[in-house]
């Protein structure tokens, strides 16, 4: 394994030991702490599995995964915000809230958007490892969606993004989680970038497999760590809220896997409005 993996591995225990031992600084950065580890580690896998990773082949792919990742993660934080700003409810109301913050703003804020950042690397790296070991070859009836399907489902899309806007209400927050996938994953497919929906097209289903494998492993590590960290989240849903695994809500899980879709199809779209190139083979 490349050394950035051990440096990984590295990050990850040191944190876990720093926050087990009652260290106030680790337990407050533990989030992004143990992420930028798990990074570290999974680009090593990917890079031993592929020979291609953000570390070691494709720094500046790194980069424009982290800055999506993070402005996309904002967006997402848009959708909490309209139960404030719209719906009149203090700050418990929120879909989901932080707790334990940094006081001083601009420490916050960088809190933020280190954390923001390791969305997208974890979860397409995580793809990728899976990709390369457990669905290397997972092969299906080719699948083909009508032009009147694919218009069908980015205008499901669309009114699956505005509507959680307009109408304040938890019980339409899993729309947030599938709204990008709908609208832009056929818009994807249709221009030629990377899509899982097209490769179902071609009897390839190895990478949706993937994606949703690897929603589920970070979901799971994401609700994990956050339940020890000082700074965390927790959740206010109408639906089994009281039943959780850590701070996450039993049927919350069911949402990582189309949010790994999201998040992918969010990112190669970018890539495409951007015109970065060709995209690397990621997962």
């Amino acid at each position: 394994m490349k050394p950035h993996g051990w440096v990984g591995i590295a990050v990850v225990l040191t944190a876990e030991a720093a926050l087990l031992g009652g260290q106030p600084l680790a337990a407050r950065w533990f989030t992004p702490l143990v992420w930028t580890g798990y990074v570290l580690f999974v680009d090593a896998l990917a890079a031993r599995l592929t020979a291609r990773s953000y570390f070691t082949t494709d720094r500046v792919e790194g980069v424009l995964a982290a800055l999506a990742s993070v402005g996309a993660w904002w967006l997402f934080e848009l959708y909490n915000a309209p139960r404030f700003w719209r719906g009149g409810a203090d700050a418990a109301g929120l879909w989901w809230r932080y707790h334990g913050l940094e006081p001083n703003l601009f420490l916050r804020r960088v809190g933020y958007d280190w954390s923001f950042a390791t969305i997208f690397p974890a979860l397409l790296l995580t793809a990728t490892v899976l990709r390369a070991t457990l669905f290397r070859r997972v092969r299906v009836k080719p699948w083909r969606l009508s032009r009147g399907t694919l218009r069908a489902l980015v205008a499901a899309g669309a009114v699956a993004a505005v509507l959680p806007l307009v109408v304040v209400s938890a019980w339409l927050v899993p729309l947030v989680w599938m709204a990008f996938a709908l609208l832009l994953e056929p818009l994807n497919a249709r221009a030629g970038r990377p899509s899982w929906l097209a490769d179902l097209g071609r009897g390839d289903a190895s990478r949706l497999a993937a994606l949703l494998g690897a929603g589920l492993v970070c979901g799971v590590l994401w609700e994990f760590w956050n339940y020890w960290a000082a700074t965390r989240w927790t959740y206010s849903v109408p639906y089994l809220g009281d039943v959780k695994i850590f701070e996450m809500p039993v049927l919350g899980y069911l949402g990582f896997p189309p949010f790994a879709l999201e998040c992918f199809a969010m990112y190669h779209w970018l890539r495409g409005v951007l015109r970065a190139g060709p995209a690397p083979p990621l997962p």
